[in-house]
């Protein structure tokens, strides 16, 4: 038998004029952080929900500024996002208690990056048994509940820490 497994959120992507699209990270005019989940916004990093996850509270951290490659960030933006990196572990330890974590950036297309002018990072959380046959088999990824939700258990968390 066939299982259904629905994810709405993701026909906003795939119906997307990609030519058109502008860089999720900068100023998109009249959307709030909020609507854009982003979850934490400093004058040199942001820290953001994956709006396509590779897992539960998947989470991107990137500079404020349009930097496309690592030997353009200035110190001081390295140093924030380090700092928001290693805060959004912290965070996603105590609000979601996952085993471990995936931590990396992809530069470049061939090295999966989706967003390819404005570098960031992914913190992927994991748990003990989250890999199974449906991303193996099925090309398939089960996120347990809406974005906005877990926005909205993330955002105290973020909130609480302040600036």
């Amino acid at each position: 038998m066939v299982e259904l497994l629905f994810a709405p959120w993701r026909m906003t992507y795939i119906l997307a004029d990609k030519k058109e699209q502008r860089c999720i990270f900068c100023p998109m005019d009249g959307r709030s952080d909020r609507e854009r989940l982003i979850l934490r916004r400093t004058p040199r990093a942001l820290v953001m929900l994956n709006r396509y996850p590779y897992s539960y509270a998947h989470l991107m951290v990137a500079p404020v500024r349009h930097v496309d490659q690592v030997k353009n960030l200035k110190k001081t933006e390295m140093t924030d996002i380090l700092f928001h990196l290693g805060q959004s572990i912290e965070i996603l330890k105590k609000a979601f208690h996952p085993d471990g974590f995936n931590v990396g950036m992809n530069l470049g297309r061939v090295a999966g990056a989706g967003v390819l002018h404005h570098l960031h990072f992914h913190i992927v959380p994991r748990w003990n048994g989250d890999t199974n046959f449906m991303p193996a088999v099925g090309e398939v990824r089960v996120i347990p509940e809406h974005l906005k939700e877990t926005y909205r258990r993330l955002s105290p968390f973020f909130r609480k820490t302040g600036k």
